[in-house]
């Protein structure tokens, strides 16, 4: 008979009740193994379900659905969408011919490029300019600037939104724009800003600004879609100017905390085609929320740049048919030749990117991984630090980043590609979050992420596995069960 804190099922339910509640849990398991998801995630939720009889099927149903499967969040049908599938077709068959006619392109990556038009409609752009912010003051100085001079819509899209300085600051300029006359849409994700009060979102509908809220959580205890946030961070300006990256609004990506010091992140401000990527993306996000689709030349108006740098947008989600990102992540990873250098604040990869990762490695590719030595969420570092032993058996170099919380989400292979964005290696970014990532075919600017990340080594301690090995057996096991348990929070 199973006990549950001293008490039996049979008390509780009575012997019809437990009948009932265990066809439930049949019923559930079932499910749960006719998804077909990996292993490791199918096993983790059986071990909550069966250790925690009640507690578990309530924590499955609430946080465990597979939504990319039910198509619960589909999104298909709209013009724009239809737009990018159509372009997106017309690129994979003409590829080769916009290689040779739209100036040099690294043709050892048109791999993932091809990947991507096929798995998200990510559009290949080549005439824009991309400026790399590193950390908060910089991105911040510049969005500001950037929204000062708006003359026609601002579009922002952001995880984390909080009503501290910068939030504050951010939110009188959009007040401040909204009166002239400009069109101001904010989406935040209802968990994520879950501090802003209703008068700081009131002085923002009071001005005229359209707010919408990302899959709002009106009772927790039954929100079976509670899992599922949005954790893109995008801004669009007069369809000319966009940013997108790791940072959110708060001041702690300014000034840090005193607890972990400083944040380092990295944002990016992109001109050009691929602003309306990113703007396609936040109207999709808006018409999801709101059933308010936005239409007009105003919101794509044609770009003057004419340098050729090479961007593809990319998202994933549960509203996605594959993991986009992941996927990307993975090829890029097994196709390098040189080197793979990534800076995650969370690291707990699926079996197949380790694998990727290790193999990487043996073969001789010089595998380079920052990850925090302290972070903002003690079960992802634990999490983190569980594959850290593998990692360096196979030769990877992992380096903990000392200087303060290391919150940038980078990977840079082999001179030729960069990616920037909010998906970190994770089994939540992979399959639960909205994600969105900029991927960039181009030496100049793999350069200076390169440099950047150099800079980051040297304010990192590199791990030595005689010492690592070394932690108490205390450690190990907290780690082992924040790995068991990752998949599923």
């Amino acid at each position: 008979m199973v006990i549950i804190y001293g008490l039996t099922l049979t008390g509780i339910l009575g012997i019809a009740g437990l009948l009932i509640y265990l066809l439930i849990i049949g019923y559930t398991l079932l499910v749960l193994l006719q998804e077909n998801r990996d292993p490791e995630i199918t096993m983790a939720w059986i071990l909550v379900i069966v250790a925690l009889p009640i507690l578990g099927l309530s924590i499955y149903l609430n946080f465990g659905r597979n939504f990319r499967k039910v198509k619960i969040f589909s999104r298909k049908g709209l013009t724009d969408l239809q737009r990018m599938e159509q372009i997106s077709l017309n690129q994979i068959r003409d590829l080769s011919g916009i290689t040779d006619e739209s100036g040099p392109i690294p043709t050892q990556k048109l791999h993932i490029i091809k990947l991507l038009l096929n798995n998200s409609k990510a559009l290949l752009t080549s005439n824009n300019t991309v400026e790399i912010l590193n950390n908060g003051k910089a991105k911040f100085d510049a969005l500001i600037e950037d929204m000062l001079q708006a003359q026609h819509h601002i579009h922002l899209e952001y995880y984390v939104y909080e009503e501290d300085e910068i939030g504050k600051k951010i939110r009188d300029i959009l007040v401040e724009k909204a009166q002239q006359g400009l069109e101001i849409r904010l989406i935040i994700d209802a968990i994520g800003s879950w501090g802003l009060s209703k008068s700081f979102l009131k002085t923002l509908k009071k001005a005229g600004v359209k707010v919408g809220v990302f899959m709002p959580v009106r009772f927790p205890l039954v929100a079976n879609k509670i899992n599922y946030r949005n954790h893109r961070k995008i801004v669009v300006i007069d369809g000319k100017k966009a940013y997108v990256g790791g940072l959110n609004i708060a001041d702690r990506y300014i000034h840090g905390t005193d607890k972990l010091g400083i944040w380092r992140d990295t944002h990016l401000k992109i001109t050009g085609d691929a602003v309306q990527s990113l703007q396609t993306i936040f109207i999709t996000d808006w018409y999801f929320i709101t059933k308010d689709y936005l239409q007009g030349s105003g919101y794509f108006p044609k770009s003057p740049v004419r340098k050729t740098l090479w961007v593809q947008i990319t998202v994933s989600g549960p509203d996605s048919d594959w993991s986009s990102i992941m996927q990307a992540y993975f090829t890029a990873i097994t196709t390098a030749e040189h080197y793979i250098y990534i800076s995650t604040p969370y690291f707990m990869p699926n079996e197949s990117i380790l694998t990727a990762l290790k193999t990487a490695a043996l073969s001789g590719v010089d595998v380079k991984l920052i990850l925090p030595s302290k972070s903002d969420i003690t079960t992802h570092l634990y999490g983190s630090m569980s594959y850290v032993e593998e990692l360096l058996q196979a030769g990877v170099h992992v380096y903990l980043y000392q200087k303060g919380f290391n919150h940038g989400k980078v990977m840079m292979v082999d001179g030729l590609f960069t990616t920037v964005g909010t998906a970190n290696m994770d089994s939540r970014s992979f399959d639960k979050n909205f994600e969105v990532n900029a991927l960039i075919y181009d030496r100049e600017t793999v350069k200076k992420m390169e440099e950047s990340f150099l800079e980051d080594i040297k304010d990192s301690k590199e791990v030595v596995l005689s010492e690592f090995m070394k932690r108490p057996r205390s450690t190990k096991i907290k780690e082992s069960l924040a790995r068991v348990l990752g998949p599923i929070y």
